[in-house]
């Protein structure tokens, strides 16, 4: 666990670092991967606590057709990681 030494997050704050997670997921997986081809897309962002604050990201994807040259569960593993520096950078910009 990494403490940024930031105050206690608003309600506000936590939308906004919650929809910024959201879209940096989204935002990775159509970089890899033609809008068409997604037959499902679910993120959830989630954020619970004060100090610390504790962060859930899933992706839930499928692909159709899907592709012999993606990895679904790898792609939806890559977004997860992406939604969590884009935390880790909404987060640090507060201290």
């Amino acid at each position: 666990m990494v403490d940024f030494g930031i105050p206690e997050l608003t309600d506000e704050q936590f939308e906004e670092v919650t929809q910024v997670a959201e879209d940096a997921a989204r935002k990775l997986v159509f970089s890899k991967v033609n809008q068409k081809m997604v037959d499902r897309l679910n993120i959830s962002v989630e954020a619970e606590g004060t100090k610390p604050v504790n962060f859930t990201v899933e992706v839930d994807l499928a692909l159709a057709p899907e592709p012999k040259d993606v990895d679904v569960k790898l792609l939806a593993s890559e977004a997860v990681a992406e939604a969590f520096k884009a935390i880790e950078t909404y987060l640090r910009k507060l201290k």
